[in-house]
């Protein structure tokens, strides 16, 4: 394996172009720090924050070979934490005032009934999309998740490395984001035609 550690970011962009994956991970660690540092300044939620900066470094691999980085790697990095930090607040946002519009719209009394099963419903939806993921990755999601151990804990119970577990979270949370994104859709265009 290559040690790119006195690599330009401009060589390391031509060999991510290229594929190559030991010079993603000489990218993924000059930067984690700091584009974790940068979006936690803002958030102040490491689980959040560790998940932008993971998703952000999915779609850099994902879209290697079609990216353009005219003002350089690191503005390339920074900027896609900053869009990422501002769709959280929009996020954020979207649901403090969801939930505003349900206190005002809720009358004297609650249907528990309908909510529970909204409830029931999006945990089966979860759950199905959970059982399509390859059975490390979703051992990984369940014990981080669910049973809460840290990357290091999971690590050690299943034998593999914590860059192992990383990349199992990071392909188990894309693949419930975009399977969760059009039922959020469905639900925003509810609450904006009522």
């Amino acid at each position: 394996m290559n040690n790119f550690s006195e690599s330009t970011d401009d060589e390391l962009i031509l060999l991510l172009q290229e594929g190559d994956s030991a010079a993603f991970k000489e990218i993924y660690n000059r930067y984690w720090d700091r584009l974790f540092n940068s979006a936690f300044k803002r958030l102040n939620n490491a689980e959040l924050c560790e998940e932008i900066v993971q998703d952000v470094f999915t779609k850099l691999w994902i879209k290697r070979d079609g990216l353009a980085f005219t003002a350089g790697l690191s503005n390339y990095l920074f900027t896609a934490i900053r869009y990422n930090v501002i769709d959280t607040y929009r996020r954020q946002l979207l649901k403090t005032n969801y939930h505003k519009s349900m206190q005002q719209a809720k009358p004297d009394y609650t249907n528990i009934t309908e909510e529970n099963i909204f409830v029931r419903d999006l945990k089966a939806f979860v759950e199905n999309e959970l059982n399509h993921l390859p059975a490390k990755c979703r051992s990984v999601y369940e014990l981080s998740r669910h049973q809460h151990k840290t990357n290091k804990e999971i690590a050690l119970l299943l034998n593999i490395s914590e860059k192992t577990v990383e990349g199992h979270l990071t392909k188990a949370l894309a693949q419930l984001r975009l399977s969760l994104s059009e039922f959020m859709m469905v639900i925003v265009s509810m609450l904006l035609i009522k």
